[in-house]
């Protein structure tokens, strides 16, 4: 078998299992900040989270399929392994992007919220007479 179709598999099998873990991983965990972040629905917070897990893998399986292709030709293990550091570099780096973009946007959609929450009072108003001479 060529070092090259070697390097391809090699590539495809670590891709993949990495990020299925890492979506695994971000959706058991997410899923309570899911909810924090939508007031406590956990309905919406668990559909949003199958959401982001759907377009994960189909964004990073892109990303890896696109970035398969190999213009260098693999003539040693050495090649093979430089190669392939390289590759499973860069797919780890745009799932640690995604992952922060992701924190990013949920982030600002939580303060969103908390200032909303802020600005209720916890208590209605009150009927409110003014002081006497006043």
């Amino acid at each position: 078998m060529d070092l090259t179709v070697l390097g391809y598999i090699i590539y495809l099998l670590i891709s993949v299992v990495l990020t299925v873990w890492v979506a695994r991983t971000l959706s058991r965990n997410g899923r309570i900040f899911l909810a924090d972040v939508l007031k406590g629905d956990e309905n919406l917070a668990d559909a949003v989270n199958r959401l982001l897990v759907v377009g994960f893998y189909l964004v990073n399986f892109g990303f890896v399929a696109l970035y398969l292709r190999q213009d260098a030709t693999i003539d040693t293990a050495r090649h093979l392994l430089e190669g392939l550091s390289v590759k499973i570099g860069i797919v780890l780096l745009v799932l640690g992007a995604m992952h922060l973009g992701n924190v990013f946007v949920l982030n600002k959609i939580r303060r969103r919220g908390a200032l909303e929450r802020e600005q209720q009072p916890p208590v209605a108003p009150q009927a409110w007479t003014p002081p006497a001479g006043a």
